[in-house]
């Protein structure tokens, strides 16, 4: 994040997690990529210990209390190492909004609190084999029961499924009703009829445990019911929110990695008889990208503020669906022109560029991908300007404006 941008309270948390992060250990990122750990369970309980989970929540359910504005800071440190921890590392966060805002003092107390204290680990299970995009066109089923909800259903592309206690579930309630009055969220734990299918061989972000989930028969209690019944569409629209902005600070941290690494090999390799830097073909990649990312860092701090401020909902979707497309596709760029500017050595695993580039590429893709980012970016300011700018009416200051026999649109 820009410093100058900080205030205290965020350049304390930034130290902080920046200590954080140079204490993981290496064989960690390494394990994971090899596909020799398949879920941190000691990577999650330290953040829990060292109180990084959930910042934005209060304190009494084992949040700071914080805001937006603080969380993205930490999210973008976090991103140093790589796409599956930062996500592993949002998904308390993730997870946490529904149940904070939407959900009751018992699940608050049962699952918020035991999430942001290490003590269940959770997971968002969204997905499904047909969906895609299409949220409202899920197949998952949870029907009516004494007592509670019997589950039905596959979801995929669950990260964090290998090691998780309980799931975030949407799930069809009502077969004949309007699509977007049909879905209902529940907490699923983990138990008899959930079975846990680690079964994707990813390109990158591995180590994750990201993988396939099976509902048989699953009894889901009352009490796990998220909201009202038939409304997550609501807590959907919500959740854009923290799954479209902890994408795009992590992004930014995985982005500044990249760079850092390629900033230091330009100084070193040396080309007929001068170090690389000195060459317009790599400080101009460098000056595009550093150009970049402050344009990325002062949107995604500008998208924490408007959440931070309640601004309108329609503002904060399209500001979040900016962030992710920006800060996602600048972190693509950047770790294209880190790759380029190390050369050959920059596509072997002697540098952790590639590692870099293969996870950056999943983050344009998954919480809703950049061209759905476009579809809500263009619907959303449309709807704001719909009545014309509140400024100047710049379509008079032309010299034939009056001219409405030239003026077709039919």
């Amino acid at each position: 994040m820009l410093s100058f941008l900080m205030n205290e309270r965020q350049q304390k948390l930034q130290a902080e997690t920046r200590t954080f992060v140079k204490n993981v250990n290496k064989q960690l990122i390494l394990d994971m990529d090899a596909e020799r750990i398949t879920y941190p369970a000691d990577y999650m309980r330290a953040l829990a210990d060292a109180n990084l989970f959930g910042l934005r929540f209060p304190r009494e359910y084992g949040g700071r209390g914080y805001g937006w504005s603080e969380e993205v800071v930490a999210l973008e440190e976090v991103g140093y190492l790589g796409t599956s921890l930062a996500c592993l590392y949002s998904l308390p966060s993730i997870v946490g909004e529904a149940i904070h805002l939407f959900g009751t003092a018992y699940q608050k107390e049962n699952y918020l609190k035991a999430t942001l204290e290490g003590r269940k680990f959770t997971a968002e299970a969204l997905t499904e084999p047909r969906g895609g995009s299409d949220f409202f066109g899920a197949t998952t089923t949870a029907k009516k029961v004494d007592g509670g909800y019997i589950l039905n259903g596959q979801k995929r592309f669950v990260v964090g499924a290998e090691g998780a206690d309980y799931f975030l579930v949407y799930a069809k309630t009502a077969e004949n009703a309007k699509p977007q009055q049909s879905i209902s969220a529940f907490l699923v734990d983990r138990g008899a009829g959930v079975e846990v299918k680690h079964i994707y061989g990813l390109m990158g972000t591995r180590g994750g445990g990201a993988g396939r989930l099976v509902f048989k028969d699953v009894f889901v209690p009352t009490a796990n019911l998220i909201g009202e019944e038939n409304d997550a569409g609501s807590i959907f629209y919500r959740m854009m929110i923290p799954e479209r902005l902890t994408s795009a600070a992590g992004a930014l941290g995985m982005a500044q990695a990249s760079l850092d690494v390629a900033l230091k090999y330009s100084r070193k390799r040396k080309a007929f008889g001068q170090p690389i830097k000195n060459f317009q073909a790599v400080s101009f990649k460098v000056a595009e990208c550093i150009t970049q990312l402050d344009a990325a860092r002062a949107l995604i701090y500008a998208t924490a503020c408007c959440i931070d401020a309640d601004s309108p909902a329609a503002l904060q979707r399209r500001m979040v669906s900016q962030a992710k497309k920006f800060c996602t596709e600048t972190a693509w760029t950047v770790v294209n022109h880190a790759m380029q500017i190390l050369g050959g050595i920059g596509y072997t695993n002697v540098y952790p560029v590639e590692r870099f580039l293969r996870d950056i590429r999943l983050i344009m893709i998954w919480t809703g991908t950049n061209e759905i980012m476009d579809l809500i970016i263009q619907h959303e300011y449309y709807k704001e300007r719909e009545h014309g700018s509140a400024g100047r009416d710049i379509e008079a200051d032309a010299p034939e404006a009056d001219n409405e026999e030239e003026k077709i649109y039919e």
